[in-house]
């Protein structure tokens, strides 16, 4: 038991070292956790056999439900119903598009079996929401057209339906009739939906309405729910990564207290899943096989990445006349990952007498897109140039901290100052302000609205900093290392003419600039602008 208490230690704490030069090496960060297991698995360094696909398909599962949890959890809900409809058309009916599309080239293309086609096309029909997020977030792809939103829904909604096809897949496996397969999609659906929003709403009740959540449990109480949202519509046949993923949602994009640390929980669990997941997955994998499979993976490969993926993308968003760049973009953005392969161990732990090894090629098939399609997305924003300077890709996401901050003042109270013996009830103050303290003869002074206000008194006012307005808009920009800003003074760069820096973030502190003041990498530029 300690050995492999041990073991796990080593595991997470190499993760979490070679975490930090990935970005560095230019390497997806999920990928780097897949190449671990590989190292340690059969065919690395270590050379430790692992072929438990039972016992890895529980573990993916359970890791699987959270991290898609936390990823409809952060999902905010777009401010433009379009965007909400568009992505919700890519995740499902795109879905079934790329799975048919994929099968069929495998079924006519790779002349395999009719069951184990459909499989390989619904198993790698979505997207990874782990791997998009990741690298919309790391990367700070702050995207133009809205396609950053577009990208986040549908990658996070995708699964459910994948796995939704998985499921009627392995029913045709076990040579179930067609008639049997019908209602199964219904309850998939009908009790994913269900059971889903009752568990939202549960949550949602028992937090503002009870007191039965202590102070210091609510990550623990949203855990569960995410669990129970799971569980109960998985063990009647309904859909639990579709339920798991409305729950997250609906609690999201709630007023519930404690937000913040409960982001701040989940993001700590969902790391940890990652690594697990990603780990499993190389462990488990034995890439001498690749010979074996190296022809319908790349075949599969090839025609989901450059056929599948774009002809269901444009079909989808043409009608709803998307920029064009942005189609295109949006159909490179497929990257498979996690959950195909776990979906893809679920159907090994259910038949292994598969005539094609679906597990070896479905994983170098992700292990490809994560490190290809992952590592370009960056240079194609940039050359199809859909990176908008003017935003912030984090505040489409749920947990972005978007309260207002409170700016700290003093007031000295001179002989001739307009507040000079009045009351602080008779003051006038900005909505947006309110007095904190008083400083009197080395005192101080708990303001109330009878106390009077001398002469020598020092003021401590605390004025909330208002983000945005029907008239005045701040918005951030980072000054990256190739920006054209990057170690200039204000003064010798160009501006629009409705274009004015307001303050500059730099490390842990923030000051307003002047002329001579330069910028420099790491910079967050808070500006405003009337356009």
């Amino acid at each position: 038991m300690s050995v492999i208490i041990l073991f796990c230690a080593v595991v997470i704490f190499t993760c979490i070292f070679t975490n930090k030069f990935s970005s560095k090496l230019g390497m997806p960060t999920l990928l780097i956790f897949m190449l671990l297991g590989i190292l340690f698995g059969e065919d690395g360094i270590l050379k430790l056999s692992y072929n438990d696909y039972d016992l890895t398909s529980k573990l993916c599962s359970i890791a699987l439900l959270l991290i898609i949890f936390y990823g409809g959890f952060c999902t905010k809900k777009p401010e433009n119903k379009k965007i909400g409809f568009l992505a919700g058309v890519l995740s499902s009916l795109g879905t079934v598009l790329t799975a048919l599309l994929t099968a069929a080239f495998c079924f006519y293309g790779l002349k395999m079996p009719f069951v184990e086609s459909f499989l390989v096309g619904a198993i790698l029909s979505s997207t990874d929401a782990a791997s998009v997020f990741s690298i919309l977030r790391s990367k700070k792809l702050n995207l133009k057209y809205n396609t950053a939103p577009v990208l986040e829904i549908e990658s996070g909604s995708n699964d459910p339906f994948a796995y939704m096809l998985t499921v009627l897949g392995i029913f045709l496996l076990k040579g179930e009739p067609v008639t049997k397969i019908i209602p199964v999609f219904f309850e998939q659906v009908g009790y994913g939906v269900l059971f889903g929003i009752l568990t939202a709403l549960l949550g949602i009740f028992i937090f503002k309405k009870t007191k039965l959540v202590q102070e210091g449990y609510d990550s623990l109480f949203v855990m569960a729910l995410a669990l129970l949202s799971f569980a109960v519509p998985d063990l009647i046949g309904g859909n639990g990564y579709l339920s798991v993923y409305l729950t997250g949602i609906i609690l999201g994009n709630s007023e519930i207290k404690n937000k913040i640390n409960l982001i701040y929980f989940f993001d700590g669990i969902t790391s940890l899943c990652q690594i697990v997941i990603f780990f499993l997955l190389g462990f488990l994998s034995t890439p001498s096989r690749l010979g074996e499979v190296f022809v319908p993976m790349l075949g599969v490969a090839l025609f989901l990445t450059f056929a599948a993926r774009p002809i269901a993308t444009w079909l989808i968003m043409i009608p709803f006349r998307c920029n064009f760049r942005q189609i295109l973009f949006v159909s490179a953005a497929g990257l498979r990952g996690a959950a195909s392969i776990v979906f893809a161990i679920f159907v090994v732990a259910q038949d292994s007498m598969l005539k094609y090894d679906i597990f070896h090629i479905v994983f170098f098939v992700c292990l490809l897109s994560v490190a290809i399609q992952g590592s370009i997305l960056p240079f194609l924003a940039r050359k199809l140039d859909l990176i908008d300077e003017y935003s912030d890709v984090l505040k489409t996401f749920n947990d972005y901290q978007n309260e207002s901050a409170i700016t700290l003042s003093k007031t000295f109270v001179g002989e001739n100052h307009p507040w000079v013996n009045k009351q602080l009830k008779d003051i006038k103050l900005d909505n947006n302000s309110l007095v904190l303290l008083i400083q009197r003869n080395g005192c101080k002074i708990v303001p109330k609205g009878d106390v009077q206000i001398l002469q020598n008194d020092l003021i401590l006012l605390g004025t909330t900093v208002t983000h945005s307005s029907s008239d005045i808009k701040l918005r951030e920009m980072e000054i990256t290392d190739k920006h054209e800003w990057k170690n200039k003074k204000i003064k010798d760069i160009e501006f629009q003419p409705d274009f004015l820096i307001a303050l500059i973030k730099r490390n842990k502190t923030s000051f307003v600039p002047n002329g001579d003041t330069i910028l420099l990498e790491g910079d967050i530029v808070v500006f405003y602008m009337a356009s």
